[in-house]
């Protein structure tokens, strides 16, 4: 099976996981699923249930990766034919809040950007194909905290980062997937650099 790197964004409620989900099972007969939310409430014990119950197909192979995700993401390949992230931002709030995590705001960027690279080099060495999930969580108002502010810019930066690595990167609007790599527009210069925007 093809090596293929996919993102999948979009925003709150906007039909992004489900979609991922479906478009995994059309992918391969064994599809990994790699959850990256620790339940620490009520409300994410309901959320985390909700997706669960998704996934009752024994077509899935579930995993657990708060942290360290691409040592899991290596065991998954071993095992399923095409594996789901679900999701970076959840995965990025762990790296930017974490025991390890860095208080000065460039050195966290550092940090969760290392992070994120070992995960998509990961991905790439398993030869199958992954599909991330995210939120475009720059898309709503601009928070009213530090903390969230920081947040968003490094989710924002972190969506760049993975969307100029994966080959597909679809937004997902009101439960509508949009292929939006192929739209986009390219400079005549750009040769094929990956970059993103950093402070």
């Amino acid at each position: 099976m093809q090596e293929k790197l996919t993102l999948v964004l979009g925003g709150a409620r906007s039909g992004k996981s489900k979609f991922a989900e479906k478009y995994v099972l059309h992918a391969g007969v064994k599809a990994a699923y790699i959850a990256t939310a620790e339940i620490l409430d009520d409300e994410m014990a309901t959320r985390v249930e909700y997706h669960q119950n998704r996934r009752k197909n024994a077509r899935w192979i579930n995993f657990e990766a708060p942290y360290d995700a691409e040592k899991t993401l290596l065991k998954a390949g071993k095992v399923a034919d095409v594996v789901l992230f679900d999701c970076l931002t959840v995965y990025i709030s762990n790296l930017m809040y974490g025991k390890n995590a860095p208080t000065d705001f460039n050195a966290k960027y550092d940090y969760v950007y290392a992070g994120i690279d070992k995960l998509l080099k990961a991905a790439r060495k398993i030869n199958k194909p992954v599909v991330f999930v995210s939120n475009d969580v720059g898309a709503g108002i601009v928070p009213d905290s530090v903390m969230g502010r920081e947040y968003r810019d490094i989710a924002g930066w972190v969506n760049q980062q993975v969307g100029m690595e994966a080959d597909e990167v679809y937004y997902v609007i009101a439960g509508n997937a949009v292929d939006i790599k192929k739209l986009a527009f390219k400079f005549n210069d750009e040769n094929g650099e990956k970059h993103s925007e950093r402070p």
